[in-house]
């Protein structure tokens, strides 16, 4: 098979990692993909938003199956374009694709379906947004409605923190603001592969997103995973399939907005059971660096067996993962572009790139959220020993790294 990756960061270079393992593939193209995949398949240079470009390309190289990493590419409508032509793709359509683009629209559908969340308004007004947080007072959830790469989101402590978010929000013309409730409780992600009906977990993981150690500072794409999260049992997974992922999938179906691809929940384990913060339309990043290596059964087999309506069954490395983000000096506001990044060979983690480029020869920062460093262990002591240990050697005097993934289960969290 030829297979083609769409997208250019940590994520798909996971993803083309655990591609490159299946029998099923003889040749790997990425596009646009970066310096750490170059060992992994052809990167083709044709930008991933550029989606009749890339079309155009898979029918020419006759590709056989496209997975598609980033949101933004899938709001687009690229699974559209590709269907239309008669090609497989595995992500959902720009239609299903709004659980993520709108956070109004999958509000809409959780309240539709009776997917458990919590309560919330929509706004298009700053006078009236600011009158609501003043009535239901804080802590309280602002987010912006549209893609905002994991930024758009504050979780605000106090009443003059929701309204500075909600003063910056509607100082974008014609932005659309949804005010909610805030879930207290113990937050993990599950991911799950989908063909609209059938539903198939993967291994859940539990991302750290603030920016700063103890959950301190803005909120950022994602810091780091770990995997698995000891907390959740069988029985909170199976709780979260039949009350979120499968009412939403078979929700979505009803309405004739199937939703083919990876099917992401946002979860929090609250006093009152399991609610959704939020859903997304693509593999998480970080999640999928946390993920992915602890999958050995043949990820492309899964996919196709999935789109052909046939049984899917996962094997899991029973092994710990912590996946530790290296980021460039202040982001989320800013990203740093040229600084020299050397990484040791002998490194036993592995080590994804999101936002690197390759210059006379040299390694560079490239972006906001740099490396991912992913590490096994027996446990989660051990796997977080040996990331940190990994990650201290790579040298750049441009980056930070929060110094406590995996520990997030010791703060913050009522509930333990």
């Amino acid at each position: 098979m030829k297979v083609l990756i769409v997208g250019k960061g940590g994520r798909e270079h996971a993803i083309a990692w655990k591609v490159k393992e299946s029998d099923l593939v003889k040749e790997i193209f990425i596009a646009p993909g970066n310096i750490g995949m170059e060992n992994l398949g052809t990167l083709i240079n044709i930008p991933e938003e550029k989606i009749e470009e890339l079309a155009d390309f898979a029918q020419k190289n006759r590709v056989d199956l496209t997975i598609v990493g980033p949101e933004n590419v899938l709001a687009l409508g690229i699974v559209n374009e590709f269907e239309r032509r008669g090609m497989k793709i595995f992500g959902p359509t720009k239609e299903a694709a709004k659980i993520e683009s709108s956070k109004e629209f999958a509000k809409k559908l959780m309240k539709k379906y009776g997917v458990p969340t919590g309560e919330y308004e929509t706004f298009t007004d700053l006078e009236l947004a600011v009158k609501y947080v003043e009535k239901k007072g804080a802590p309280i959830v602002i987010k912006e409605d549209g893609l905002k790469a994991g930024k758009g989101v504050t979780v605000a402590f106090s009443i003059p923190e929701a309204i500075e978010a909600l003063e910056i929000a509607f100082s974008i013309p014609n932005n659309k603001v949804v005010i909610e409730e805030y879930l207290d409780g113990f937050e993990f992600s599950i991911i799950a592969l989908t063909n609209g009906e059938t539903v198939i977990p993967l291994e859940i993981a539990q991302d750290h997103k603030r920016a700063y150690d103890n959950d301190e500072g803005p909120n950022t794409g994602g810091m780091g995973v770990y995997s698995p999260v000891d907390k959740i049992d069988s029985n909170i997974i199976d709780q979260t399939l039949e009350k979120i992922l499968k009412p939403m999938a078979r929700g979505m179906a009803k309405d004739g907005i199937s939703f083919k691809g990876f099917l992401f929940g946002g979860i929090m384990l609250t006093k009152d059971g399991v609610k959704t913060i939020e859903f997304n339309a693509r593999f998480g990043d970080p999640e999928a660096e946390g993920i992915l290596p602890r999958l050995k059964s043949d990820f492309v087999k899964a996919i196709l067996d999935l789109m052909e309506n046939k049984d899917v069954n996962l094997e899991w490395d029973n092994r710990y993962t912590v996946a530790v983000v290296m980021a460039s000096e202040n982001y989320p506001k800013s990203s740093t572009i040229g600084s020299e990044i050397e990484i040791p060979k002998d490194l036993e983690s592995v080590v994804f790139h999101m936002g690197t480029r390759k210059v006379h020869g040299k390694i560079e920062t490239n972006g906001g959220r740099v490396l991912s460093v992913v590490a096994y262990g027996n446990t989660l002591e051990e796997a977080k020993k040996n990331a940190y240990l990994d990650v201290k050697k790579i040298n750049c005097k441009k980056l930070f790294f929060r110094n406590d993934i995996g520990s997030k289960m010791c703060y913050n969290n009522e509930n333990k």
